[in-house]
């Protein structure tokens, strides 16, 4: 009896360790019983499950990089080209991670991604020719496979997403590609020159945009110089216009007072100049004259001059 114990006791000691598992951060457990998936998932850390009954299997649900390789692609005109690697950063929603293995195993990006991957680029080169897929259009290849895979998944598989897609340079036959390297080396000679010849232009530009801005300058400078003169000139004349001006209104003043002085002195003097005050006059200047006159003309001398000479005649 007690050996059974022991026995049975040894044996659930060697079978439990295989029952404990651990499931690591940024990933969840999902289980198998008999082939069929079970509807329990456990988080990171560690747990216990039946052996040898229970299998599990780890799900990622962080981001994760699946790495596409060795494309084959055909082009609209025939030329095989390939692209050695397309990279496709996906995340899988933890909601939906037991619906997607339900129904796409585990590994569901080989059936979502990888394969969808091969299709989705030959479909784009199949109608794309060799200078658009190599060239013209390759910046958009990414754009356009993240795009059109992420409109599938949305119905195939939701709670997949697509962060971003990097396409490598595709690999096309030697000769074509020795083309291409003759045909960029010629561009970029071309650009180079172009780039030469517009900065010659624009220098020639530059120093035409100086010259006018120089003889705007001048211009400017002898037009404000002429102004100048001008306004010099017309107030030149202004003050010589005033200058007139006063000198005239002091002349006509003088006149004026001059004429009415001597209008004044007429009046004056058609008021003075009586009989009584010429002979007063008169009396006054025999009262200065120092000389005598004796004899009987002496009251004649007094007369106009034309008595004085018929006096004279008589005498």
């Amino acid at each position: 009896m007690a050996l059974t114990w022991l026995i049975a006791v040894g044996i659930a000691a060697a079978i439990i360790p295989l029952g404990i598992h651990q499931i690591p951060e940024g990933h969840y457990g999902i289980y198998y019983r008999g082939g069929a998936l079970l509807t329990s998932m456990t988080a990171p850390g560690y747990h216990v499950m039946a052996p040898f009954i229970t299998s599990v299997k780890v799900v990622q649900t962080t981001l994760q990089t699946d790495e596409v390789k060795n494309i084959p692609c055909g082009t609209s005109g025939g030329t095989m080209i390939y692209f050695d690697k397309i990279e496709v950063v996906n995340i899988l929603n933890r909601e939906a991670v037991l619906d997607i293995v339900r129904n796409y195993t585990v590994n569901y990006d080989r059936t979502l991604i990888f394969d969808k991957i091969h299709h989705e680029v030959n479909q784009f080169c199949s109608v794309h020719s060799l200078q658009e897929v190599y060239i013209d259009l390759f910046s958009s290849i990414d754009d356009h496979l993240k795009r059109t895979i992420q409109n599938d998944l949305n119905i195939l598989a939701p709670g997949l997403y697509i962060s971003s897609v990097r396409v490598t340079k595709p690999k096309i036959p030697e000769a074509i590609r020795r083309n291409y390297e003759t045909m960029e080396q010629e561009k970029t000679q071309y650009m180079i020159t172009t780039a030469h010849q517009q900065v010659v232009e624009k220098e020639a530009e530059t120093d035409r945009r100086r010259a006018v801005i120089e003889a705007e300058k001048l211009a400017q400078v002898a037009k404000i110089q002429y102004g100048q003169k001008i306004s010099g000139k017309e107030a030149e004349k202004r003050i010589a216009e005033i200058e007139a001006e006063m000198h005239l209104a002091r002349e006509r003043s003088l006149a004026d007072a001059n004429k009415y002085k001597s209008a004044t002195e007429a009046e004056s003097n058609k008021v003075k100049l009586t009989p009584e005050y010429l002979q007063w006059s008169m009396y006054q200047a025999l009262a200065k004259n120092t000389k005598v006159y004796f004899g009987n003309s002496i009251p004649n001398i007094f007369t106009t001059d034309v008595k004085l000479d018929d006096q004279s005649k008589k005498n």
